[in-house]
């Protein structure tokens, strides 16, 4: 993985982050300091941009490619939507990644890191920049939450549908019916056992 300083033209948003409506928290002046604290990130296929467990100041922007999401080693997601961001729960968290995220092909990424911003933006001087920092990650993370929704209730919707087709009530296996037993019904056979007792 190869690692840049991005310098965007001066004043300018790049075509592929114009695709990011969540930026339009940033005053332009402040989009311009995000943006110029930034590192381009170009990944080979396997590169690991993050790592589960570990601890990370960087929020990401994907700007080409596709990536592979991983938790405890099991694939979990793919990342392929220009513009989306990831990452951004850990750095507002302050806590560990929850999941490591691969490239699955030749990709790009911008990550811009928050505790570099609080640098040169202190959170005493400068309240009016971190509030739209965290109305940016509060954005993101209700447009994945009501994606996340969105998606569960179509696979409620598909199980329903396939326990409908098997004709299942939800919840209830199908029973197994039982085979008769061989020999004499049980009436005779008591009976029979009776007279065998008798004789």
């Amino acid at each position: 993985m190869k690692e840049f300083a991005y310098i965007p033209d001066e004043g300018q948003v790049p075509a592929v982050l114009q695709a990011v409506p969540l930026l339009d928290s940033f005053t332009e002046e402040q989009l311009d300091d995000v943006l110029n604290s930034t590192s381009l990130l170009q990944c080979d296929p396997g590169d690991v941009i993050i790592k589960e467990g570990t601890h990370g100041s960087r929020i990401y922007i994907l700007l080409s490619g596709s990536l592979d999401v991983l938790v405890g080693g099991k694939k979990v997601a793919c990342i392929t939507k220009v513009g989306d961001v990831f990452g951004e729960l850990a750095v507002v968290n302050q806590d560990k990644r929850l999941a490591t995220v691969i490239a699955a092909e030749r990709s790009a990424c911008l990550a811009i890191d928050q505790k570099f911003l609080q640098d040169i933006h202190p959170r005493e001087e400068d309240p009016a920049f971190h509030a739209a920092l965290y109305e940016f990650v509060a954005r993101v993370t209700a447009r994945k939450l009501s994606l996340t929704s969105r998606r569960l209730a179509e696979l409620e919707k598909e199980v329903m549908r396939l326990q409908n087709v098997r004709g299942l009530a939800v919840g209830i296996p199908a029973k197994r019916k039982l085979k008769p037993k061989r020999g004499l019904p049980v009436r005779k056979h008591g009976r029979a056992l009776a007279r065998k007792r008798r004789a």
